[in-house]
């Protein structure tokens, strides 16, 4: 398999690389991230997984340089706005939320000490509330205004404690001050909306959501959805998502368990989604499940497009594993997931967590790699 190797991680260390995000710079650089997880990472003060390292290439992504590391940034998103690059995520694992600015092509960044500099809302010590969670998902800018989802994990409980909230603030504010920034209601899943539709469900819930909007200038969060059966030992609902609605200044959110359940491949893992105006179509990359023998297979990778958000079909499939292996090994050894990508001129960039050739499993991923799909749209 051909791709350029970000970062490389020994399995011995029982550190593994996560959070991937990527973006191109009004230089022309790429500039990317990602975290560290596990029971041999970095930990911060709260013996939480919080350190995050930054790169950079100035071919194409053709070779990588390490610029710096970030302490107390996780699951952080990039994204570039007004000549200078920000990082959004958490603080830690179930942190607070926070903001930080490179006006530098990311060489320095400013530092989250307070609400005037990035500290945008407090989480609580180690796991008492609020316990905020995301990943690097998409940041939307609509009518002046940026949107980027997150999660509250309150009570701490994987799935069924997120609650989907939403944050936003005017383009032309300072990114730093709290005082600028608006968090959404918070809405917490109901197993009763899923039960008649997918049989008995003992536990579900909603995470990683995605801020889109439609043709009709609808915003809408759509989130990963993960629902177990009563009995299953593994999640058991695969390929689903769900729309909430977002209103404008990203205060309301509504959701609608008549219609606000949708068909995604991948749905039930972290995917991206995003808009590509010159195709009016809607592409996400995600871990469509086609083999139920296999559901939690997250060794093939997939683009997969839509015209309105809840139909969406196969393009192309853009990883899988080639190492001769049975199709059982390479379910459990090998991952292509978390996905982040971004459109680049005729081509679309994507960085990949990464499991593969000596990894732990298909979960505990030992590289970062980046790939390149040119003229992307020939094949939609």
């Amino acid at each position: 398999m051909e791709f350029t190797e970000l970062r490389y991680q020994d399995p011995v260390t029982r550190t593994y690389l996560g959070s991937p995000s990527l973006v191109r710079l009004d230089n022309g650089d790429l500039l990317a991230t990602h975290d560290y997880f596990g029971p041999g990472c970095p930990h911060n003060h709260e013996d939480e997984e919080s350190l995050t390292s930054v790169y950079r290439s100035g071919d194409d992504g053709k070779t990588w340089t390490n610029v710096t590391h970030i302490i107390n940034a996780f699951w952080s998103s990039l994204f570039v706005l007004n000549g200078a690059v920000y990082l959004l995520g958490t603080s830690q694992q179930y942190g607070s939320i926070v903001i930080r600015r490179s006006e530098d092509h990311g060489n320095t960044w400013t530092h989250p000490v307070d609400t005037k500099s990035g500290l945008l809302f407090q989480g609580g010590i180690r796991h008492t509330p609020p316990n905020y969670h995301c990943a690097p998902v998409p940041v939307l800018i609509k009518e002046d205004r940026l949107y980027r989802a997150f999660e509250d994990n309150t009570p701490c409980d994987w799935p069924s404690g997120f609650q989907t909230c939403v944050i936003s603030a005017d383009v032309g504010a300072d990114l730093l001050d709290a005082a600028n920034w608006t968090l959404s209601q918070k809405l917490s899943f109901d197993l009763a909306w899923c039960s008649e539709r997918w049989g008995a469900i003992e536990k579900a819930g909603w995470l990683e959501g995605n801020m889109v909007a439609d043709r009709d200038g609808q915003l809408w969060n759509v989130l990963r959805v993960n629902a177990r059966r009563v009995g299953s030992s593994d999640g058991s609902i695969w390929n689903k998502a769900a729309l909430v609605k977002v209103d404008v200044g990203g205060v309301y959110l509504r959701f609608d368990p008549a219609t606000g359940f949708i068909e995604l491949p991948g749905g039930h893992t972290k995917f991206t989604i995003r808009y590509d105006p010159q195709s009016d179509l809607y592409l996400t990359l995600s871990n469509g499940v086609t083999d139920l023998a296999h559901p939690t297979n997250r060794s093939v990778l997939s683009l997969y497009v839509s015209t309105d958000l809840r139909q969406w079909i196969h393009c192309a499939t853009l990883l899988e594993d080639d190492l001769s292996v049975s199709s059982e090994d390479a379910a459990r050894w090998t991952g292509f997931q978390y996905v982040d990508w971004q459109f680049d001129g005729d081509d679309l960039i994507y960085l990949v967590r990464t499991a593969y050739d000596g990894a732990h499993n298909f979960h505990d991923s030992n590289r970062i790699t980046f790939h390149r799909i040119r003229e992307f749209r020939s094949i939609l």
